[in-house]
């Protein structure tokens, strides 16, 4: 009943909606999710996986929430609105964390044993987050909308983007260029232009964009002349024309 509680009190404290825990606890799907989860964690570490499962099904049906009961999840989780939320079996969630609708916390595909991320305490994951793999992600940190986050998280950080990278640790502007993760396609556009740069300078002809101005021009020039080749024809005719 502890976490209960703590539920309720970080759901009034995060939400400027929130009137009174009576209305939290009998209309937010959010909490519901997180109260039946309390229960359906308890029988799935006592060895009643079964039933521990038809409780969080019947979650999922309810609210649109998936949280596998095997996850870990502190007292004071507070998740806003929440349909689309699906929370991995190997999740482990600190206090007064913040999630919103459409975050997943889950794996890659790739790993074995603990495969889903760990959320420190104090975080804030925005709507459409993707947190997968087994990473952590420090105490005091904010994930960004949309962000698709693959690598640890610094404590204090804000991370953005996809691939996610962190753009400012504690509270100051962050610019590591080595956080991305590399893109095979855009590096091979970069490769191909340096050496069409290279090739150019060295036949020394006029770089790309200065080259198709100029067979834009060259054909203008040409289509101008079939035009007037094309009226003098027909003017031609006409005199035909009229001197029968």
């Amino acid at each position: 009943m502890g976490k209960i509680k703590m539920d309720l009190q970080t759901a009034l404290e995060k939400d400027p909606a929130a009137r009174n825990k009576f209305e939290i606890f009998f209309t937010y799907g959010g909490f519901k999710a997180l109260y039946r989860h309390r229960f359906a964690h308890w029988f799935y570490n006592h060895g009643m996986k079964y039933l521990a499962k038809r409780i969080s099904a019947g979650t999922r049906r309810k609210t649109g929430i998936d949280i596998h009961p095997a996850a870990k999840i502190a007292g004071g989780v507070f998740i806003d609105h929440g349909v689309g939320v699906v929370i991995g079996e190997t999740v482990e969630i600190g206090t007064n964390v913040l999630i919103y609708q459409g975050v997943t916390l889950g794996g890659t595909g790739k790993d074995t044993g603990k495969r889903h991320p760990t959320i420190q305490d104090n975080v804030m994951i925005s709507a459409g987050a993707k947190v997968l793999g087994p990473i952590v992600v420090g105490h005091d940190s904010k994930i960004g909308a949309g962000s698709v986050v693959l690598k640890d998280v610094p404590p204090n950080s804000t991370v953005v983007g996809v691939p996610g990278r962190v753009v400012k640790y504690n509270n100051v502007k962050v610019n590591d260029i080595d956080q991305k993760l590399p893109d095979p396609i855009l590096e091979e556009f970069a490769r191909l232009n340096h050496r069409i740069e290279t090739l150019e300078k060295q036949l020394n002809i006029k770089a790309c964009k200065y080259s198709i101005t100029q067979d834009n021009a060259v054909e203008e020039r040409k289509e101008n002349a079939i035009e007037q080749e094309i009226d003098a024809l027909e003017n031609s005719v006409k005199d035909k024309r009229s001197e029968l």
